[in-house]
């Protein structure tokens, strides 16, 4: 991983510098914060270690301009002359810790290691929407606040579309908001189980196996030998089935300990107006336009339809009528059954060479192809890449490296996977 360091200080950036060497960071040390901006401009990095005063620029400033550059940087301040209000500006600003000097090396490493398991597997968006206005879902709040008391594992069933993910995140905030968070497709691990390197990195955290009713015969012991090892009985584990799907024993011994039923979107009458509200403020955010309000035409045929595409379907529907939606209101949702594919919209690339730019919009058609098999199979990973004629290896792959989530959504901005 990549770190930025801004310390004009020569003597004490070497010796930060030299702390660095031998470990998973790639450092750039540097004394100027105009040189730092020009770094961001060219590199991405993933922590950005920074100087509260520095020469032409203080630390506040430079932090603020780099989360402009790079929004998902993980910042740490350092200051011998930090005061409290510096401190919670620098938090407003989106720092994630501060380092008075002087500072023992050791703790500067620990805090590293911190932050690399965050940026790995981040923790979920505290202001991520969670609706339990149904009876249904007042009872899974209740149950995943109990659960949270407890550090059982936990089996989330329900169909697909439900919010059995969205479920999970909520359970893991409400347990360790800040610790890190990582979900896997069952149907991706093989034989060698999961990536060792990815529990030591969860370790405080949890992981989510989604799908377990699809996990391979080969990658049943492995998984049950991951959860009882070192590094496994340090984590929260957490996974989702169908309301048919049947365990392996050697799971089934493992999370079945405390399961919980996720409610279809059609049991949750009283959520669906305020949760399509909250779908259209995200995707409109996102577009950069007013949001538009629901006339009670449109209000009627949400409640009347039966969902049986959940609240993935919903998610895709209010993204579709709001693309083709003119003014501010919306006064009927013009498919309910999605038939019609919405027209396929592509940002421009950025200016440069033709090749360039066509390699940029071929990736971005790619992502929009790879939303739309998920969406069209309901997140079955299976059936989405026998439909694109792909492995389910390299189809996971491919929606890790779009940021595209492996798992059913629930009124949630796509997550980044690492």
């Amino acid at each position: 991983m990549d770190l930025l360091l801004v310390e004009d200080k020569d003597s004490f950036r070497r010796l930060l510098s030299q702390a660095l060497e031998g470990t998973a960071w790639n450092a750039l040390a540097v004394a100027d914060p105009q040189e730092a901006l020009l770094a961001l401009e060219t590199q991405t990095f993933q922590v950005l270690v920074t100087d509260l005063r520095l020469p032409g620029m203080s630390g506040l400033e430079l932090i603020r301009r780099a989360r402009r550059l790079q929004p998902g940087l993980r910042v740490v301040l350092m200051s011998a002359f930090g005061e409290a209000k510096d401190i919670v500006e620098a938090m407003r600003l989106g720092a994630d810790d501060f380092l008075p000097k002087p500072f023992d090396l050791d703790a500067f490493l620990a805090l590293l290691d911190r932050l690399r398991a965050l940026v790995g597997a981040p923790p979920p968006d505290p202001a991520e929407p969670w609706v339990a206005h149904s009876p249904a879902s007042q009872g899974l709040e209740m149950a995943l606040r109990q659960a949270a008391d407890s550090a059982l594992p936990v089996l989330f069933r329900g169909e697909r579309g439900a919010g059995r993910e969205r479920s999970a995140r909520r359970l893991h905030g409400l347990r360790h908001p800040a610790a890190p968070y990582l979900s896997v497709a069952a149907a991706t691990l093989g034989p060698e189980g999961p990536d060792p390197s990815l529990l030591l990195l969860l370790e405080g955290g949890s992981l989510f196996i989604s799908g377990l009713e699809l996990l391979s015969p080969e990658a049943v012991a492995p998984l049950a030998r991951a959860m009882d090892s070192g590094p496994g009985t340090r984590i929260a584990w957490m996974g989702s089935v169908d309301p048919e799907g049947i365990l392996a024993p050697g799971i089934a011994q493992r999370l079945g300990a405390l399961e919980l039923q996720v409610p279809p979107l059609r049991e949750r009458r009283e959520d669906l107006l305020a949760l399509t509200r909250q779908l259209l403020e995200l995707a409109a955010k996102r577009d950069g336009r007013p949001v538009p309000w629901l006339e009670r035409s449109a209000e009627k045929q949400l409640l009347e339809y039966s969902w049986p595409g959940n609240v993935r379907e919903l998610e895709v529907l209010v993204g579709r009528t709001l693309l083709l939606s003119e003014g501010q209101a919306i006064r009927s949702f013009p498919d309910l059954r999605l038939g019609e594919a919405a027209p396929l919209c592509l940002p421009w690339p950025e200016a440069g060479g033709l090749d360039g730019m066509l390699k940029a919009v071929a990736r971005s058609a790619e992502a929009k192809l790879l939303q739309r098999a998920m969406t069209e199979a309901a997140d079955d990973l299976p059936r989405a890449a026998e439909a694109l004629g792909l492995t389910l290896r390299t189809l996971a792959q491919r929606l890790r490296e779009h940021g595209i989530p492996l798992e059913d959504r629930e009124g949630n901005q796509p997550r980044k996977a690492p």
